[in-house]
């Protein structure tokens, strides 16, 4: 019997033999407390740590960073709740807690898929952040676990909870637009030069054998940690995991397509010449069996807005077509570009922002997460959804890596007769932190 189960088991018995006027039942009930942990506190995981600490009857009980200016960042987050968090810097560690319900992660990429597995095993809910995975295989992985070891995980698709875009979806599939048959996503920023970093000792506050953990060890470098190690391979996904990631799901989620026939991209780092491995300029297609197709452009170094913004989604129809510009805002146009409605922005866009771009906005998915684990509703953005929004990504960034064009299996996304391709469907793995389900 896990924690949860246990008290409310314990709650409704104390009910039977007890007289006194205690508050049992409802939502602030003990047995609907949920307790979290918080993996990765510098900057996401601190608005994460905040934002889970002010939900009716949920406390942040663990922090868990390698890195002391970060779980000093997560501490002063949740200063004023009720419960101060123990600090464990080691997941391996915080996960065979048992008086936790659900991780949170928001470490570097390369940690989402493993900490998530080592979440499930251990009896744990798990909220990931995007992108769910370093690569394809993993979120497969991810999947498997799921259903093995019976624990939610949510992705950090956050968009799918919007109130206002989960109506804008009924409006399209009821018709609004006609058929959808395109959508075009974009993002864009004003990223400076890492430039050329030096090799130096690892900073005394930080455990960089821990914070690479999984991935295979490389030297330590003066332009990675906090952010930079988005941008190399080893550790990051790229712009196309780590912003696009948003728009391209919520292409996905309007079209309701799940997996591609045909993937391209063209770009590279175009903008300057330093140790960044991922493209900074990339635009990818990607081809579905039903007649539909959905392009991304990302402009990492140029923040030239398109449409007005610097990030959002168009879904065209043959009746008509929609309009986002990044947020829970939406506009659609009859086939003649008349606006028939429009649904004001609910918050000020912040697409540089790398700590919540959409605001409090995002309450609303953390809200569901929490409420599924009280089996109050279900999830808004589960696994297997997440994976094939990321797997998008992925494929993307393979097609850009190896210069070919993608031909998919539309039964599961996977890579058809091509070798190169295919090799980095997984990723190697530092020994001794190989993923098992």
């Amino acid at each position: 019997m896990d924690r949860r189960k246990f008290i409310k088991h314990t709650a409704v018995a104390t009910a039977s033999t007890t007289i006194l006027n205690f508050p049992i039942y409802g939502k602030n009930a003990p047995s609907n407390k949920v307790v979290v942990a918080v993996m990765g506190v510098n900057s996401r995981g601190s608005y994460h740590a905040r934002s889970f600490s002010k939900l009716p009857n949920v406390e942040v009980a663990y922090l868990c960073d390698v890195e002391d200016k970060a779980i000093k960042n997560g501490l002063d987050a949740v200063k004023d709740a009720s419960r101060k968090p123990t600090i464990i810097k080691d997941i391996r560690e915080l996960v065979t807690k048992k008086d936790f319900d659900a991780l949170l992660i928001a470490a570097p990429d390369h940690w989402h898929a493993p900490a998530a597995l080592m979440g499930v095993a251990n009896g744990k809910h798990v909220y990931v952040e995007k992108p769910c995975s370093q690569n394809p295989y993993e979120s497969e992985m991810l999947i498997q676990a799921r259903d093995r070891y019976g624990k939610l995980i949510q992705v950090g698709s956050q968009r799918r909870s919007f109130p206002t875009l989960i109506e804008a979806v009924k409006e399209v599939r009821g018709g609004a637009i006609g058929n959808p048959y395109f959508a075009k996503s974009w993002y864009t920023n004003s990223r400076k030069s890492i430039g050329v970093g030096k090799k130096i000792a690892v900073p005394s506050t930080l455990d960089f054998n821990l914070w690479q953990g999984p991935a295979p060890r490389q030297d330590y470098r003066d332009n990675l940690v906090h952010y930079n190690w988005h941008w190399f391979w080893n550790w990051g996904t790229g712009e196309a995991c780590n912003n696009g990631n948003h728009e391209i799901d919520c292409c996905r989620w309007f079209l309701g397509v799940d997996f591609p026939s045909k993937v391209t991209s063209s770009g590279g780092r175009y903008a300057f010449k330093d140790d960044w491995q991922t493209p900074d300029t990339q635009v990818a297609t990607f081809e579905f069996d039903n007649g539909k197709a959905i392009t991304w452009e990302g402009r990492s170094c140029s923040s030239f807005p398109i449409d007005g913004s610097g990030r959002g989604f168009i879904i065209y129809g043959d009746k008509g077509t929609l309009v986002n510009k990044g947020g829970g805002d939406y506009q659609i146009f009859d086939e003649k570009n008349k606006l028939v409605k429009e649904i004001k922005p609910d918050t000020v866009l912040d697409p540089n922002n790398t700590v919540s771009a959409t605001g409090d906005l995002e309450l609303t998915h953390f809200t569901n997460f929490v409420e599924t684990i009280r089996e109050n509703t279900k999830l808004t953005a589960p696994i297997e959804e997440g994976h094939k929004s990321v797997l998008l990504c992925h494929l993307a960034n393979i097609a850009q890596r190896t210069g070919s064009t993608l031909h998919c299996d539309t039964t599961n996304g996977h890579i058809k007769d091509n070798k190169a391709a295919t090799q980095l469907w997984k990723r190697e793995y530092e020994k001794g932190w190989e993923m098992k389900v």
